[in-house]
């Protein structure tokens, strides 16, 4: 069996057709509401100043080099998929990306119905030459071959070590690190994942260490192994896509330094990426951007943290 482990969008479209994971209630990130027309005098200056503020944005909007004066372009895949984007509409705002894209809109001042959404292929875009969006997302992981060609803003998702078993394994119904003490594990040479298991569980079985997660997963399915451990977007990709009966058990805590970084992909020397960049550190640094992860990451997709 051959299968593509990178996130390509190749290695995604065998996903489609799969179940989409949990999905739940949309965000609420609709843009500022008018004033009211039958307010009172002290209303009135309250909504006066928040239409202040508003017009403020708008401007600041406007004022921004997009590719189409005052709307966001932002660009995903074709599908594209759970739990980055659910029911391939990202449109609704529900998905991870889906939901941080409205969430950087909002914070340089773009209504919710100024974002545009368009579709782009994965590969291509990563190429030198002009771009027909302002910022694209379909998990891009920044690396310094790609900033050769495009910009990155910094990063809005850091990928984790996660654990994807089958129903009726050891472990598969693991709800903390302790649970996982007498599962064997199988791990991808050069991978990650042997040091976070050895480091966040110390297993009383051997480590199986495999020449690829292809051969990791034949393990698996062969019942050489309980589980695999390696990033968290394979994980989800082997159980929705790949595995009879996969159980994503979850994901171990992230560590500073270890895992893709994913952010927006933008056209070479834009002049949105300091902007967008100041906008994903803001949703950082108040916490929204940990708030989405848990929400369609931990909760939605199934993965949540094992301590």
């Amino acid at each position: 069996m051959a299968i593509s482990l990178t996130r390509s969008t190749k290695s995604f479209a065998k996903r489609l057709g799969v179940g989409a994971m949990a999905t739940v209630a949309a965000l609420s990130m609709a843009a500022c509401s008018n004033g009211s027309s039958g307010s009172t005098s002290e209303e009135s200056g309250e909504s006066e100043d928040i239409q202040a503020v508003e017009a403020e944005n708008t401007s600041d909007a406007d004022a921004l080099p997009t590719v189409v004066p005052g709307k966001f372009t932002v660009a995903t895949g074709e599908p594209a998929f759970s739990p980055w984007v659910e029911n391939d509409d990202p449109a609704s705002g529900e998905g991870l990306e889906a939901a941080v894209a409205y969430a950087v809109a909002e914070q340089l001042g773009f209504a919710r119905e100024n974002v545009v959404w368009i579709r782009t292929p994965f590969d291509t875009v990563i190429s030198p030459g002009p771009k027909d969006f302002d910022v694209n997302l379909q998990q891009f992981s920044i690396s310094e071959e790609r900033l050769e060609a495009v910009d990155f803003s910094s990063p809005y998702y850091v990928t984790t070590q996660a654990i994807v078993s089958l129903e009726g394994n050891a472990g598969a119904d693991a709800k903390t690190l302790a649970d996982l003490k007498d599962v064997k594990f199988g791990v991808a040479v050069g991978s990650n994942g042997a040091a976070v298991i050895e480091e966040k569980v110390a297993p009383n079985q051997e480590i199986g260490v495999f020449n690829s997660n292809d051969d990791a997963v034949a393990a698996l399915q062969a019942g050489q192994i309980d589980a695999i451990v390696t990033d968290l977007p394979t994980v989800l990709y082997l159980q929705a896509a790949v595995l009879d009966n996969g159980v994503v058990v979850g994901q171990f805590e992230p560590v500073e330094g270890d895992g893709d970084e994913f952010a927006f992909l933008l056209p070479k020397d834009s002049g949105l990426t300091a902007p967008v960049t100041a906008a994903v550190d803001a949703l950082r640094a108040d916490g929204t951007l940990d708030a989405l992860a848990e929400k369609w990451i931990a909760e939605g997709a199934g993965a949540p943290v094992l301590k």
